[in-house]
């Protein structure tokens, strides 16, 4: 099976070393960009010329659950945009309670965008979770409980739903993975763990490719 792998950066994806058995995947390896712009583009661009079996994206995330902990990986089932919308004096408004979009036109389902889970997602055997996508990461208390208390999601990104609506659209099996690097608070990168994070990430996706 052809499986294109999609990362924002190099440094969460490492080299995939050979294997001297057969692979449950011919793994590929398609490097967008950070941000939703970057990863729509760069991923639409290279789907007008080449199939897949499935589409992987990987990635870290910040959590806002604490149940999570710092370098575990979950399965992100579904995704929703934090920013497409307006601020109404204290409020925010999506774009659906705009009136600009109806949240069950496709590809949403009640404003999420959903992983089509098919037989090859079995072999994901992780934590589902949904994800929340931002412009801006969280980093200060009144955007973490506007955006937890709205939307209710278990961690955030800066691609996740712009690549789950570019699959939908383009009708591409898709699954994206998270591991997590820090929990959603006052920004403070002395409590991250990135490295662990992107390694454990890494030893999971060499197991995936070689269908363990």
């Amino acid at each position: 099976m052809d499986l294109l792998i999609i990362a924002a950066t190099e440094g969460e994806i490492k080299h995939i070393p050979a294997s001297p058995f057969r692979r449950a995947f011919n793994p590929h390896i398609l490097i967008t960009g950070v941000g939703m712009v970057a990863a729509t583009y760069a991923l639409t661009k290279h789907l007008q010329s080449n199939e897949y079996d499935l589409v992987l994206q990987i990635g870290v995330a910040g959590s806002y659950d604490r149940s999570l902990q710092l370098g575990d990986l979950v399965f992100v089932t579904s995704d929703q945009y934090a920013d497409f919308g307006a601020e109404d004096h204290e409020q925010y408004l999506d774009i659906f309670e705009m009136g600009l979009l109806d949240k069950n036109s496709d590809p949403f389902t009640d404003g999420r965008l959903f992983t089509i889970l098919l037989p090859v997602h079995n072999h994901i055997k992780l934590p589902q979770v949904c994800g929340l996508t931002v412009n801006t990461v969280s980093g200060k208390e009144s955007t973490i409980e506007r955006r937890t208390e709205k939307f209710g999601c278990a961690i955030e990104s800066m691609e996740g739903a712009a690549f789950h609506e570019v699959c939908l659209r383009e009708n591409v099996p898709f699954a994206q993975v998270r591991a997590i690097s820090n929990y959603v608070t006052p920004r403070d990168k002395s409590q991250w763990r990135m490295k662990e994070a992107i390694d454990n990430l890494n030893q999971w996706l060499v197991g995936f490719i070689d269908g363990k």
